[in-house]
């Protein structure tokens, strides 16, 4: 039996994709009800990801539709299922990629959540977040600092999350030289947390136009990949600790790798299909490494919130309601976007 403060519609307004590669049309859907271990949330602000499109194009298996799409998720809970302990209607709270797991796999039982075999993903798993209301699993849920509005919260489940959790379980210390490949949706948040973690920033991306925006977010240097040899001017500034590539080109990841120092490693968050070109050579002699890192546990979410909070960092975004949810989308998988897209819904 739920539990709930007031009488609600029994209906609730979405933003739908009814086959793969379809337009979003906004229609009402039946009103959710939180089962055992579940919430229900009303959904504040959503973000748009660029990984939303490989939902809406069945990129994923088994993705079910009529789809609702949507993993970057901040709200209020409005109603609890059975067996919810320490939350309660009305707290703030947000949901992002990692949107529950089974508690049961290998990897759960080790303590290892993000690789969890049955690992829920909002939008995929269940009805995500591009939509007036949404249930979850207790286990998804971080709470939002007062600090933090709720566009401003919602990237953070998703892009935030995996820039800050990668860094701060990267193998760069307090002072050494940290360069962000890209700065675009996710690196000018990851320009931000390598700042204010006490890296000395670079930041590397296309163009010289990007150098105001990249030191204005912290960046102590910046580097146009188009204007000369990246690698060669990281090992002028001694040579880099830690590539952050969230550039999705393996082209650029490639032609980081030779920037990196001793014991260096390049952190791939940029997700495409194309091969990374790397030798062996490039990685024995200098003992680097290049490994992906996923995004982020519930908690790691919170912590992420809390830093941002504590720090300033604030994801740059462009709003837009609900009902222009087709314009949205469309604009932050252009690329047009600087740097986020987050729909609200006026609740």
């Amino acid at each position: 039996m739920s539990t709930d403060t007031s009488a609600k519609p029994l209906t609730v307004r979405a933003a739908q994709v009814t086959e793969p590669g379809g337009a979003f049309d906004v229609v009402e859907r039946e009103l959710p009800e939180p089962r055992r271990g579940h919430v229900r949330l009303t959904v504040e602000a959503c973000g748009v990801c660029r990984s939303d499109a490989a939902f809406v194009n069945a990129a994923f298996p088994d993705v079910p539709f009529p789809l609702v799409t949507g993993h970057e998720i901040a709200g209020r809970v409005e109603a609890t299922g059975e067996d919810v302990e320490d939350w309660n209607v009305g707290d703030r709270v947000a949901v992002g990629w990692f949107g529950g797991n089974c508690g049961t796999c290998p990897a759960c039982r080790r303590g290892d959540f993000i690789h969890c075999a049955r690992m829920q993903v909002p939008g995929w798993a269940y009805p995500g977040g591009y939509a007036e209301a949404v249930v979850v699993p207790v286990s998804a849920l971080a709470r939002i600092p007062d600090e933090l509005g709720a566009t401003e919260a919602a990237p953070m489940g998703c892009a935030g999350v995996t820039t800050f959790n990668a860094l701060r379980h990267s193998a760069a210390g307090p002072g050494e030289l940290v360069a962000v490949l890209g700065v675009g949706g996710l690196g000018h948040l990851g320009v931000q947390f390598a700042n204010k973690l006490g890296f000395e920033t670079v930041a590397v991306a296309r163009g010289a136009d990007k150098a105001d925006a990249a030191k204005r977010f912290g960046a102590h240097h910046y580097i146009d990949s188009t204007a000369g040899d990246v690698a060669g001017q990281l090992q002028a500034l001694g040579g880099a600790k830690v590539v952050l590539a969230t550039a999705a080109s393996s082209a650029a990841m490639g032609a980081a790798i030779d920037g990196l120092g001793d014991n260096g490693e390049l952190i791939v968050l940029g997700a495409t299909p194309e091969p990374i070109q790397v030798s062996p050579f490039q990685l024995i002699s200098s003992s680097r490494t290049v490994h992906g890192h996923p995004s982020g546990t519930a908690r790691d979410v919170e912590e992420t919130l809390r830093f941002a909070a504590l720090t300033g960092i604030r994801p740059m975004i462009e709003t837009r309601p609900l009902d222009d949810v087709a314009a949205a989308y469309d604009r932050m998988m252009s690329g047009d976007a600087r740097y986020r897209m987050v729909l609200t819904t006026g609740r």
